[in-house]
């Protein structure tokens, strides 16, 4: 298992989720709905100054089902290049987990 998080502007959050259901992947995920924070496109703090916000999902998923993930994703980028959408991943590991046995 990996972990995929995704961290996006709230505008594109309904392509995001589309983009996931489209491909058959992702269908269960943990969403922060409200985050704050500065990234390579700026300040998204939810003030006055800067109001936008982002948001973020995560995502236990097989390596398999994570590349396809980064897929999904790199199309809804291609449509909106200067929303602020990111993906990140954290690799498999050999040990065993601490839940779930």
């Amino acid at each position: 298992m990996i972990r995929v998080e995704i961290i996006a502007n709230n505008s594109v959050e309904e392509n995001v989720l589309e983009a996931l259901s489209n491909t058959g992947v992702g269908k269960y995920y943990t969403k922060i709905p409200r985050v704050h924070g500065v990234g390579s496109s700026g300040p998204r703090m939810g003030d006055p100054v800067w109001p936008e916000e982002n948001f973020v999902l995560v995502i236990w998923c097989k390596a398999e089902e994570g590349r396809i993930i980064e897929e999904a994703l790199a199309k809804v980028k291609e449509q909106f290049p200067d929303e602020g959408i990111k993906l990140f991943g954290l690799p498999e590991e050999d040990k065993e987990p601490l839940a779930d046995k």
